[in-house]
């Protein structure tokens, strides 16, 4: 379970840095579900979490303008994955109502970070590599509508990586579809669109 759990918040902060690692903070801060490791218990201090709260609301904005989220991707490519090996570290040796009984191996090594921080990478490549596609595609209509369906994921992925981790196993794989079908559709209308060759 502690693996899933870390891997739905490393996820999660591949999409969106701050909203993982809020959503730990603030449920081991004020609701009865989370105790984070020592390690990562700052993530609970009041000025971290606002902190982490600006920086939401200035991501929040900034991903749902075309262009200004291509720059905003380039500038999150070192933040989203150190997001997410906080992430994964910190869920892995999170005791929750889902994990009463954190592994060894995560609490105590650097194997977490180094895990978080690839599949944050992974998610982080591939949403920077979809949005100029997508905004080009649409001339810049598909930006926002992107950015809110990414931030809701984001957010299904944390509540359930702490809540009940058991679902992510269907989840996961839906998203990871839902994914490729929506970039193959994009693909196929800018073929469509595409001017034909002139006769030879």
């Amino acid at each position: 379970m502690e693996l899933l759990t870390g891997t739905g918040l490393a996820l999660a902060a591949g999409l969106n840095a701050y909203i993982p690692l809020l959503a730990l903070g603030l449920a081991a801060r004020f609701l009865d579900v989370v105790a984070l490791p020592p390690a990562w218990a700052w993530l609970e201090n009041e000025w971290v979490l606002a902190i982490l709260g600006v920086l939401l609301v200035v991501e929040f904005f900034a991903d749902k303008i075309p262009a200004v989220d291509t720059i905003n991707d380039w500038l999150q490519t070192v933040v989203r994955p150190t997001a997410g090996g906080i992430a994964f570290s910190t869920g892995t040796g999170t005791e929750t109502r889902a994990v009463t009984d954190p592994a060894e191996l995560f609490s105590t090594n650097w194997v977490p970070l180094v895990m978080g921080i690839l599949l944050a990478l992974g998610v982080h490549l591939l949403k920077m590599a979809a949005r100029p596609v997508l905004n080009v595609a649409t001339a810049g209509a598909a930006a926002p509508v992107a950015s809110i369906t990414e931030d809701i994921v984001s957010v299904a992925l944390s509540v359930l990586a702490v809540a009940v981790p058991i679902l992510l196993i269907v989840l996961i794989p839906a998203l990871a579809i839902g994914g490729w079908a929506a970039i193959r559709a994009v693909r196929r209308r800018r073929g469509e669109r595409a001017p034909a060759p002139p006769p030879a």
